[in-house]
């Protein structure tokens, strides 16, 4: 009788430990899903945040471009005053000063005067609001400017208006 208590005893141990064991184990497992879950978790905020800084500094770049571009176009009004005191006294020597000023300062901001006459018609960069008969040109080029146009950064920022030989 006592060796069945021990058996009993020993049975009962060995279940024992194999639970604490299954336990121990099961524990183990959950841990490790929670640390993968968690490093998971880790990874994907690290990435947001360095989607979110490079959208941020887009989006600054594009209101700084789009500032500059508004600054830039307000110079064209000055711009078109000068030409117009040029054409009226073209040997003025305050007005050749100023327009050598100016042209000074567009260079150094980044605004270009587009090309026109002599060039090919360019949709993106002329508008053509008249054709004229010229025997000196072929068909599609450019013989006059009525207005400039002028371009900030590669982009457009008014279209030269221009005449066109037929």
């Amino acid at each position: 009788m006592k060796q069945d208590l021990e058996h009993i005893a020993e049975e009962a141990l060995g279940e024992t430990i194999a639970e604490v064991e299954a336990e121990e184990i099961n524990e183990s497992e959950q841990l490790r899903c929670q640390i993968a879950e968690l490093s998971d978790k880790y990874m994907r905020a690290v990435a947001e945040i360095e989607n979110t800084r490079r959208r941020a500094k887009t989006d600054v770049e594009s209101i700084a471009r789009s500032r500059a571009m508004a600054v830039a176009e307000s110079f064209l009004t000055l711009v078109d005053a000068i030409d117009a005191a040029v054409k009226h006294s073209p040997d003025d020597a305050g007005i050749k000063a100023l327009t050598l000023a100016a042209s000074g300062v567009l260079a150094a901001v980044g605004i270009v005067k587009i090309e026109t006459v002599g060039q090919t018609l360019n949709p993106q960069f002329h508008n053509a609001v008249q054709t004229a008969e010229d025997e000196k040109s072929e068909s599609g080029i450019i013989i006059e400017e009525f207005q400039p146009g002028y371009m900030f950064e590669g982009t457009v920022l008014r279209p030269a208006m221009v005449v066109v030989a037929k």
